[in-house]
């Protein structure tokens, strides 16, 4: 146990001393804020091009006034003009492009075209047909001669927004949004991917450059194969789990920030505190809503969304993390162990790594179908699956799950990666002191027959 605890303390301290590891550690969690924030920040400041486009109507005037000019759009109603003679000359009149209706419009919803010399942005797009369906839909509630048809429309707009609550066992309700649990499926998805692969490969990268420069000659001479390869196996778990864990206390810590920096202003603050209790008053029921809305309906939106995710289930998916990504991570660095023992370069190890990525790369792709139907059987049964639960699982966790299920997934984990260290400690044992032969799956498959 001491020569383990010692290959253990060397695959560590060397991994975590270096610079890369470092400047890794600290900026991971700053690059994955600025991933979100940046194309926010961008998207929200950046000046959109003005545009103004020529509207040709064909034997038609049902539609002239209904286009409204926005800030980056401005519609031209044209008279008397030949849309093929404009196709030629629209852009020497300042025009970006000509909207061309035909007639058939009310009937045929595919009877318009936008002339343009450029791809338009999908926001004019759709701005342009929501305003073209609500002035059909409004043509045709005219054919019923209703009265004050105007005003009648305008009472009965309505936007309507789900506030989603999830309800546990003892009857606590809190707030929840299906935003923030499928970006938390999609990170945690990935980030497991991300990382159960990245060590993994370390391992076996680790094995191949022992075995190749002849290291390994020497420390076996001290040590038993497998005590060197369960060495160099927990010694960069606790490597990643060390760069984890400090992943966490920067995420927390860079929270702290926003929600100081954010909150900032204690009115809002306390008007949000207040919205509870102003809204079982029957007197005045959508008062305190309004005053966030109209002091500030960004940070109203934000606080709400902060909410939502402070009501995740936290400690849950951080301990089902840490667990999945031992356990997942022992799995498979234990098959990448047994690779690089077997090869004598990393140009050999092709032909063995695509039964094993295959498993891992299935899952990611479950992962992201899971976060449109996290109770799917595939996603369910994936989830208990071994080979693919270490990242299915945490994400179908931010969606909720049954325990048994948890407890189940994670029996069968621990069984299944005892089985593989067990398997791969005896191809690593015959592999690694095994060189100029060129190894396949049949002779894996006898070493692992191999008795003492």
């Amino acid at each position: 146990m001491n020569k383990i605890s010692t290959i253990i303390n060397r695959e560590y301290l060397t991994r975590v001393s270096k610079k890369s590891f470092i400047i890794m550690t600290i900026l991971a969690p700053i690059l994955m804020a600025a991933l979100i924030v940046v194309p926010t920040i961008l998207m929200s400041s950046q000046e959109m091009d003005y545009k103004k486009i020529a509207v040709i109507e064909e034997n038609t005037d049902l539609f002239r006034g209904s286009l409204k000019n926005t800030k980056t759009l401005e519609f031209v109603y044209l008279d008397d003009v030949n849309v093929n003679d404009l196709k030629k000359t629209f852009e020497e009149a300042g025009y970006y492009g000509i909207l061309y209706i035909s007639s058939e419009l009310v009937n045929t919803p595919n009877a318009i075209q936008l002339i343009s010399k450029k791809q338009p942005p999908i926001a004019d797009l759709q701005y342009m047909e929501n305003s073209l369906e609500k002035e059909i839909e409004k043509q045709k509630l005219m054919a019923y001669n209703i009265e004050n048809l105007d005003e009648i429309m305008k009472n009965v707009e309505s936007n309507v927004s789900i506030q989603t609550q999830k309800i546990d066992d003892s009857g606590q309700i809190k707030d929840t949004s299906t935003g923030i649990a499928m970006a938390l499926a999609y990170i945690g998805g990935f980030l497991m991917y991300m990382l159960v692969f990245m060590f993994g490969s370390q391992v076996m990268r680790g094995v191949i450059e022992e075995k190749t420069s002849r290291v390994v000659e020497v420390i076996v001479s001290s040590v038993k194969p497998v005590q060197l390869m369960m060495g160099k196996i927990i010694g960069i778990a606790l490597v990643g789990l060390t760069q984890f864990l400090i992943w966490i206390l920067l995420t927390v810590a860079i929270v702290g920030v926003v929600k100081s920096t954010v909150f900032k202003d204690r009115k809002i603050t306390e008007i949000a505190q207040t919205v509870p209790q102003n809204l079982m008053d029957e007197d005045q029921p959508a008062t305190a809503q309004q005053q966030i809305e109209q002091a500030n309906p960004q940070l109203s939106e934000f606080s709400r969304m902060f909410e939502s995710a402070m009501n995740q289930p936290w400690g849950l998916i951080i301990f089902s993390f840490i667990f999945y990504f031992i356990t997942g991570y022992l799995l498979y660095a234990s098959v990448f162990a047994a690779i690089g023992s077997a090869v004598d370069n990393e140009t050999e190890t092709q032909q063995f790594m695509l039964p094993v990525t295959i498993p891992i790369i299935l899952a990611l792709m479950v992962a992201m179908g899971t976060m449109q139907n996290p109770e799917s059987s595939l996603s369910f049964w994936c989830s208990i699956i071994p080979l693919t639960s270490p990242i299915v699982m945490i994400a179908r966790i931010p969606f909720g799950v049954p325990a048994w299920q948890i407890i189940l997934s994670m029996a069968l984990m621990v069984v299944t990666f005892i089985a593989f260290v067990w398997m791969a400690a005896k191809i690593y044992r015959t592999g690694i002191l095994m060189y100029g032969k060129k190894t396949s799956w049949k002779e894996m498959w006898k070493w692992l027959r191999y008795s003492g």
